[in-house]
C-alpha cells in the first residue's frame, strides 16, 4: 500500500504502508513528497506501519534487478536518513512491528523511538546476510546509538524485542499495539511548535559528520 499522510491536530502521522513497507524507487519519492508536505503544514512528525512491519528497508529484488543504478539507489535512501536526522521538526517513530536493516535505520534517524512492546523485532542483520554497512548507514547508527549497544547490534545481528530494545537505549519506550500512536502523540505534543529552522540548524550541527557521511554516497 503507498505510504499516507494523516493528522492528529498539529502532529502529521506518516503511514509508511501496509506490508513490509520496502524502499522501491516510488516508495522513496512517495514519503520524499509527504515529507514536504508535513515540513510545511506540522508542528512534529510521527512514522509508523500498519500491521505486523514498521520497514523490512532496501528492496533487494528491485536492486538486484537494477545492478547499475545502485549508487544511485543507495544514495537516495541515504539521503532520506539525513533529512530525517536533521528534520525541522521534533520527530518520533512509532515502531509497530519489525524494524530490520535499513528499516531500523529509518527509526533510528528519529529523535525518539517507541517499539511495540508485546510482539515485533527491531534488528540489524548486515552481518548475516552479508552486507558491509556503508560509512554513512554505520555513521548514523553509531550517532544514536550507546556505544556497547552499537557494537552489537552491528557487529552480531542481535533481535531487540521491545523491553530489550528500551533497556539497551535503542528505543525510549514501549506500548501496546493498540496505544502505539496514540503514545507517540502524546510524547512528542509537549515539545511541537518549536522554530523550525533552529530546530534543523542544531539537528544539523548536533548530526553533522553524520549527514555528511550519508550525503556523500551517490553524488
Amino acid at each position: 500500500m503507498t505510504p499516507t499522510l494523516n493528522y492528529r491536530g498539529t502532529i502529521a502521522v506518516l503511514e509508511l504502508g501496509t506490508d513490509e513497507n520496502r524502499f522501491s524507487p516510488e516508495w522513496l519519492e512517495t514519503i520524499d513528497t509527504h515529507l514536504d508536505a508535513a515540513e510545511t503544514e506540522a508542528q512534529a512528525l510521527v512514522t509508523t506501519g500498519v500491521g505486523k512491519f514498521y520497514s523490512y528497508g532496501l528492496d533487494l529484488d528491485w536492486l538486484g534487478a537494477n545492478t547499475d543504478r545502485g549508487e544511485w539507489y543507495v544514495g537516495t535512501v541515504q539521503k532520506l536518513f539525513a533529512r530525517i536526522l536533521a528534520f525541522p521538526l521534533p520527530t518520533l517513530a512509532a515502531v509497530n512491528g519489525h524494524a530490520f536493516g535499513a528499516g531500523a535505520m529509518l527509526a533510528i534517524a528519529h529523535d525518539y523511538r517507541i517499539m511495540r512492546s508485546d510482539r515485533g523485532y527491531f534488528c540489524f542483520p548486515e552481518v548475516d546476510i552479508p552486507i558491509p554497512f556503508t560509512p554513512g548507514m554505520a555513521a548514523l547508527i553509531q550517532a544514536k546509538l550507546p556505544p556497547q549497544t552499537a557494537v552489537t547490534a552491528m557487529t552480531t545481528g542481535h533481535r531487540y524485542g521491545g523491553p530489550e530494545a528500551a533497556a539497551a537505549a535503542v528505543v525510549d519506550d514501549t506500548a501496546t499495539e493498540g496505544e502505539i500512536i496514540d503514545a507517540a502523540v502524546n510524547r512528542i505534543t509537549p515539545i511541537a511548535g518549536k522554530d523550525p529552522g533552529t530546530v534543523g540548524a542544531i539537528k544539523s550541527t548536533m548530526y553533522r559528520n553524520a549527514v555528511t557521511a550519508l550525503l556523500a554516497t551517490g553524488n
